[in-house]
């Protein structure tokens, strides 16, 4: 005989559910309307400000002290305003916008599916696991082509108000950070894959 009766949360669990699929729909409209914001700014293209990487090793600057002298450092990052944006760089910094918006959107949703899942008393399925997979994946591969084409954004604007004048190709995913987060979304599907199967197997000897 198999049972396929679902366990109940306690009010305090299903408190804290509730509160995580309140704070991501938040989470999921600020981000879209920032991003929604950000686009009509760069397609307008003028006094678009961008966020640029430095090589600090390369971009040596002087700061002022309160003494009156200047100290020597390296350059990491720094806005620029550009006055008027051409298309090399607005076109991928539209790109990676829309692609945060999707990311968040389905991460999101993923995940509220999820508690919604658990708020019934089914925590391990097939269903679920699909939607961790889902979510993992898509924030890994997602987050990783937002930066991308933020990158592209940033380097194109420098090339554009500098005239190729400097040099800061930073075209980079952290590699150790995209393995370890790939490595994460690996080991969690595959709890929720295990715990699926140990679920099935339970269900089937009551």
């Amino acid at each position: 005989m198999t049972s396929t009766k679902n366990r109940t949360l306690s009010r305090g669990d299903t408190g804290a559910l509730l509160a995580f699929c309140i704070a991501g729909v938040m989470i999921a409209a600020y981000i879209t309307v920032y991003s929604i914001v950000r686009i009509i700014e760069l397609a307008r293209g003028v006094n678009v400000p961008v966020l640029v990487e430095f090589i600090s090793s390369k971009t040596p600057v002087d700061l002022p002290l309160t003494s009156g002298d200047t100290v020597a450092v390296g350059l990491d990052s720094a806005t620029i305003t550009a006055p008027q944006l051409p298309a090399i760089a607005s076109v991928p910094g539209i790109i990676g916008q829309v692609l945060q918006i999707v990311t968040i959107v389905v991460v999101i949703g993923c995940l509220i599916l999820l508690a919604r899942s658990t708020l019934s008393g089914r925590v391990f399925s097939r269903r679920n696991t699909t939607l961790v997979a889902t979510a993992g994946i898509t924030g890994l591969f997602g987050f990783s082509a937002v930066r991308f084409f933020d990158n592209m954004l940033a380097n194109a604007t420098v090339a554009h108000v500098t005239d190729n004048g400097l040099d800061n190709a930073v075209m980079s995913i952290e590699p150790f950070t995209f393995i370890l987060a790939a490595f994460v979304v690996a080991l969690i599907a595959t709890v929720f894959s295990i715990g699926d199967r140990l679920q099935r197997d339970t269900e089937g000897l009551v």
